[in-house]
């Protein structure tokens, strides 16, 4: 990362931005007149959120080329790391929004089932969440270097 462009820094500070936004506001952990929670917000939903934007930008950062002039290597649909990021700020999204105002657990478990079932296991969800960031960025920071074969003209094999 040392290594790494301003274009792909400027990419990471965007995209954390954003990914931090769109965990926090929805949630409702930065309070806004749009949307609200029944049950305030746990201190641990502060890092998690703060984390989840540092890794995500990251991670979409490792996706930018260095340059203009760099050769563009498409993403794989297979790509692992991809998947397992996406995942990760899902599942980070689920950590910290409030237990009863999500639509998908009251409908799954009812408001006593969200409360008592789902709201207890949302800190290992953020931790879940943040090894799965954290694990994708390592495998694409680890793979940064290492690139498709690209063919070179003139070179007759």
């Amino acid at each position: 990362m040392s290594q790494w462009s301003p274009r792909r820094w400027y990419a990471a500070i965007l995209s954390g931005l954003g990914i931090g936004f769109l965990i926090a506001l929805p949630t409702a952990v930065i309070p806004n007149p749009i949307f609200g929670r029944a049950i305030e917000t746990t201190w641990w939903s502060y890092p998690t959120v703060v984390f989840s934007a540092i890794l995500g930008g990251l991670l979409i950062a490792t996706y930018v080329r260095e340059s203009v002039t760099d050769p563009e290597v498409p993403v794989k649909s297979t790509d692992k790391s991809l998947r397992l990021g996406t995942l990760g700020g899902l599942i980070s999204f689920f950590a910290v929004g409030c237990p009863v105002c999500n639509k998908l657990v009251l409908l799954a478990l009812g408001s006593s089932g969200a409360i008592s079932w789902f709201a207890p296991i949302q800190p290992f969800l953020a931790v879940i969440s943040l090894l799965f960031m954290l694990w994708a960025l390592n495998v694409r920071l680890i793979n940064q270097d290492s690139c498709a074969a690209v063919p070179v003209s003139g070179i007759q094999t």
